[in-house]
């Protein structure tokens, strides 16, 4: 009997201890977006994503307090790509030479195709910032993310659940 108990402890322990490791493995190599503190790398907002997906941020432009948003595409090695600016007029700071423009039906002036890449954005979190979206579904409002305070946005591999960005200062 006690050499049963054994051999069954033994096995569970084993079959536990697979179990672990294999979902730090799955869970270790989940892609996240993740919006941290600039200074400190203290994540405070996470979402699993992929290649593919589609990152939406909507904006108030500070200067003419107009809506501004960006259409980006995540790529395969986690940089996000602009595809398209949206805006309802042209003013102080807006670009009128990034991809093609056109006027849609609902009157706001399409930037298409940019292309421009970035492996992170990083900004000054405020009243401006109104959300963020990934493929249509609201992630976070900008109410919700700590005002007066540099935000980064980046997609990488999870990393372990302790773990805080290092060198955030040098992005």
């Amino acid at each position: 009997m006690r050499k049963f108990v054994k051999d069954y402890l033994r096995k569970g322990l084993f079959a536990v201890l697979c179990a672990v490791i294999i979902f730090f493995c799955l869970y270790c190599s989940q892609t996240v977006l993740k919006i941290f503190y600039w200074e400190t790398g203290e994540v405070i907002f996470t979402e699993p994503v992929k290649s593919g997906d589609k990152i939406d941020v909507f904006w108030t432009h500070s200067l003419e307090k107009i809506p501004w948003n960006e259409y980006y595409t995540l790529r395969e090695d986690n940089v996000l790509v602009l595809d398209t600016i949206t805006f309802p007029a042209f003013g102080a700071g807006i670009p009128a030479n990034k991809g093609r423009c056109r006027i849609g039906d609902d009157g706001l002036i399409y930037m298409e195709q940019i292309g421009q890449e970035f492996p992170y954005f990083k900004w000054l979190n405020s009243k401006y910032t109104r959300e963020i979206r990934v493929n249509g579904k609201l992630l976070v409002q900008g109410t919700e993310l700590p005002e007066h305070q540099v935000l980064i946005l980046r997609v990488e591999r999870r990393g372990i659940p302790w773990q805080i960005v290092k060198n955030s200062r040098k992005l």
